[in-house]
Parts: C-alpha cells; structure tokens; sequence
C-alpha cells in the first residue's frame, strides 16, 4: 500500500524545499485565474474551479507517481461535457448535479483504466486527429467568450448560431469591456511569450479589479463576477434519476478519454526519470480518484495540465508539494478573498479563456504536420471540422472514431511489395526504392505488416496481381517476412488458399527470414508449413534460391 500512496513524493529531499515553495506559488499565480475562468467555461460557479484545483491537485500528490504534474480543472473537457449536459437541461436534475454525475463516472472510468493497466489506449487517437480536435474545442472557446469581451449577450444553440447572434449584437458593444477583455489578453499572450513564469492572467486580473473598483466600470454596463463564498467546500452528492445517468454515461466516457490522452501527453513530455518511460496506467487511476473527489465537493471532472506542468518545471519544482502549497494559496483566497472577486470583470475572464483557445489552437503543430505528414494534414482539418459542425460531444465521438478508423486503413492496406536484389549483394530491397536486378522466374514478395483478418485479403491479391503482372512466367514465389509478426487464422486461411492456388499454377512457394518466434509458431500451428513443406523455410532469400534454383531449369 505505501508504494501507491505519495509515490510521487518518495525521495524527497529537505534541500527541494525552496523550489517548490517557488514553483507552487507560481503555480498558483498561474492557476488561480485559470481555474476561475474554467469554472465559468464550465458553466458551474467560480468557486467550483478552485475546488476542482484542489481535489485534482491532492488526489494526484496522494496517489500519483509523476513529481510535477498539474491537476486540475481544464479548459479542454470543460466545453465537452458542458455542451453535452446542456441537451439534458429539461430533466428534473439540476446542472450542477448532472455535472456531479460526469465527474463521478469519468473518475470511475479512469480508476478502471489504470486498474487495467490500460495506459495502451492513450495510444490509439493519432496526434493529427488530437490537434484537430483541439482546434475544434479552441474554435468553440473563443467564439463562446467574444461575447463576454464585447458586452453584449451571448446566443443559444449551435455554433453557427451563436456566430449569427454575435454579428447582430456587435453594434451594441460596451467600449469599456471591450478594453478590459482586450487588455488582458494582450498581457496574458505578453507574458507567456516572454517567460511562462509571468502570471499574465494574475495580473490582467488585479489590473481590471482595480479598474472596475477606482472608475466603477460596473455601473457603466461592465458585468462583474461577483463575491464568492468565503467556505470551504462540503461533502456531498446530488443523486439523479438512472435514465439520466445513463445518458451521461458516454458524454464521461469521452471525457475519459480525453483525460487519458492529454495525460499520457503530459507524462512524456515531462516525466520524472528522464531515463526511463513511464507507465500512464498508475496516473489515470490519480486523476480519475481526483475527479471521484471533485464530484463530492460540488465541482467538475479534473484533467492533467500540461502548461501548468510546465510551470512547477519551469520554477524548479521538484516534487507534489509545489501542488499542494498552490492548494493552501486556492484555500487562503477562498476564506479571505473572495469577496474581491466582486470587482472581477466577466470580460477579464473572457478575455482568459480566449487566450487558453487560442493556446490549444496548435497553429506551428498544423503547419508541421502539413510539411512533414503528407495526406494527414486532411485528418487534422477533418477532426477540427467535426467538432465545430456537430455538437462537440458529437463532434468528439466522431473525431475519435476517424483517428481508430485511419488506424485500421494503416493496418488493412499495408504497402505489400517485390523485392529486388541490389547488384553485386545477397540484399533484397523494395523495387520502388531501388534499382535493382530481377531473377528470371523468380518473385520475391514481402507484406510489410501481419497478416490477420483486417488485410490477409489485400496482401494476397497483391501477390497475384504482381504474379500476373511478372515481365516473366513466374517459377519460384518466395514470401520474405521480415515485417510479418504474426498471422492469425483467418490470414493463415488465406496464405494457403492462395499456395494452393500457385501450386496449381505450377509455381513453387517458399518463405524466408520470418524471423519473429509468434510469426514461426501461427505458421507452424495453423498449417500454412505444411501446405509449402517442411523443407520451404528458409532463413534468407539468398539461401532460397541457392536451394530452390532446380525449378526454375
């Protein structure tokens, strides 16, 4: 039990002391504002996004095991799950307690997943589709918060939607929000470009408070946040009737996911042992038992943060304690600040927010990708596309489904090619990639993936379209497995129908350098070593032909 409990305080040094006092009151310079603005993202009170700092930066100094990831409310699922909750509005539940739900159940999930070892399924959203997405939030973040920025009221319904209501009320815009949501944004973008250590947004918000307080900004049509409560959160849980529940079930799920991905991003970008790679799987269960905590205290579903992680690393942080100092300043605000907030302009908070949607807006990623990544490029713009178009629960559940159907196209259609040999060499190299000699009679052919149910199909109609296509009658079939790992029954099935078939052409068939043991065992145990023959396997194409040159006289 102690190995899961302050894991990622184990090792600590009395000497760490100074930095992390540092790094955990940067941090909450940072993370105070941030945590505000998400709540108000969210849809929930302010106070909510302190609390939700709070359980998801404890939960994770308790149980997880990296030293300076940052939990916490996060602008990346505060939009998904609040859009997605929106449409259950008509129930009998009130928000905030089908928000309770989503926390509660993407906790459990999370809990799962790290209890599972299941760290694998991070891995299975592609980075193009990732950013996409992202975009797709960042998209909704920003036109979401204009309207704070302007003054004006922001419209209902679908994205497109509140564009319309956007444009018509932009004559009506108040001069004075317009500044103080402007200015800070240029701070805040100012001082991320310049250190990450500035607490831009900390003091884009001192700044505007004071405005508001020495003009009375408020009494001239400038909305403000308003006095929050000055307790400490309680303990408790609001119920919602199952049907309910139910329908939140997957909005968590996708929740979930996110968390997983963003979480395994953060980890290795900063992971506590530069020398070693760190399992997700023991951190998913931190984060989920962070979000079970938010869920009981009144507040959201919590992820991993990773500009805030790079704050604590930034700062000299070298342990959880530089969260938990961050906790104790959140607490101090709440119980002898919070009625400053009643000077906090909702345009100050806009103008937070549209800084963080701009941030997930990876412009340099995408511009990358397009250089480096070929067609990909089209699944970014397709991820951002569907987030933007359909409800974003909608719009995520799509996107997700693009990233694992890219995946299994890679997988069904691996680039299955001949071999030819380079001159004066026993090498063997892919005919488009070098110029090289062919055997008369003689076709090399190597699939560059396992051969399972998903491309058996595609890879024998690739051998018989390259045997038809042969400048020569084809004599000798050797099928090179460097790049099969293993072959399943159903690609087993396929492989010997296909032996058979050559056979009755009169085409002898053998297999080299199948050098994987999982590959040699399906081969062996599914019966595709017996339709060749035992004395058909060979370790290299070279000692193939050497043993097979008779048939091709």
């Amino acid at each position: 039990m102690n190995r899961l409990v302050f894991a990622s305080l184990r090792g600590m040094r009395f000497a760490w002391l100074p930095n992390d006092l540092l790094a955990g009151a940067m941090l909450a310079a940072i993370a105070i504002p941030e945590q505000i603005a998400t709540a108000r993202l969210a849809g929930m009170p302010a106070q909510t996004g302190l609390y939700a700092f709070a359980a998801g930066s404890l939960a994770f100094a308790l149980f997880g095991a990296n030293r300076y990831l940052s939990v916490g409310a996060d602008s990346t699922i505060a939009p998904i799950f609040a859009g997605s909750i929106a449409a259950l509005l008509g129930t009998s539940a009130p928000y905030p307690a089908l928000v309770g739900v989503v926390a509660l159940f993407t906790g459990i999930i999370l809990v799962l997943a790290g209890t599972l070892r299941a760290g694998w399924i991070a891995d299975l959203l592609s980075i193009p589709v990732t950013i996409g997405f992202l975009a797709g939030i960042g998209v909704h973040i920003v036109i979401g918060q204009v309207p704070s920025v302007l003054g004006v009221p922001k419209g209902a319904g679908s994205l497109l939607l509140q564009i319309v209501a956007l444009v018509q009320n932009a004559p009506h815009l108040n001069v004075a929000s317009v500044a103080i949501g402007a200015g800070v944004l240029v701070l805040t973008l100012g001082a991320e470009r310049i250190s990450p250590r500035i607490p831009g947004a900390l003091l884009g918000l001192v700044g505007a408070g004071v405005a508001v307080a020495v003009l009375h900004l408020d009494q001239r049509g400038v909305a403000v946040l308003g006095a929050l409560p000055s307790t400490l959160p309680r303990v408790g849980f609001t119920f919602v009737d199952v049907p309910d529940a139910l329908r939140l079930a997957p909005v968590a799920l996708i929740v979930a996911l996110v968390c997983m991905v963003q979480t395994s991003v953060v980890l290795r970008s900063f992971p506590s042992d530069p020398d070693t790679v760190e399992d997700p799987s023991h951190d998913f269960t931190a984060v989920g038992l962070g979000s079970i905590a938010a869920a009981l205290i009144g507040a959201f579903p919590v992820n991993a943060s990773p500009p805030r992680t790079a704050v604590v690393v930034s700062s000299g942080g070298r342990s959880q304690l530089a969260s938990i100092v961050a906790v104790v300043a959140a607490g101090l605000l709440i119980v002898f600040g919070a009625r400053l907030a009643a000077y906090l302009p909702l345009a100050a908070l806009g103008g937070i927010l549209i800084f963080v949607g701009i941030r997930i807006f990876r412009l340099g990623d995408m511009m990358r990708i397009a250089r480096l990544g070929g067609y990909e490029i089209w699944l970014v713009v397709a991820g951002a596309v569907l987030v933007i178009v359909f409800p974003i629960e909608s719009g995520m559940l799509l996107a997700i489904m693009l990233s694992l159907a890219h995946g299994i196209y890679i997988v069904a259609r691996p680039p299955s090619t001949e071999l030819v040999r380079v001159p004066g060499t026993t090498i063997w190299w892919p005919l488009a990639d070098a110029s090289g000699e062919r055997i008369p009679g003689v076709l090399v052919f190597a699939p560059a993936a396992p051969i399972t149910f998903t491309n058996g199909q595609h890879i024998v109609r690739c051998l018989q379209a390259l045997v038809a296509a042969a400048p020569e009658k084809v004599r000798l079939v050797i099928l090179e497995g460097t790049g099969v790992i293993d072959v399943d029954y159903t690609g087993a099935h396929l492989l010997c129908a296909a032996i058979a078939g050559l056979h009755a052409q009169g085409i002898t068939v053998a297999i080299a350098r199948f050098e994987v043991g999982r590959a040699q065992t399906a081969l062996t145990r599914t019966g595709v070593i017996e339709s060749l023959g035992a004395d058909r396997t060979f370790k290299s194409v070279y000692d193939a032909l050497e043993a097979l040159k008779g048939c091709l006289v």
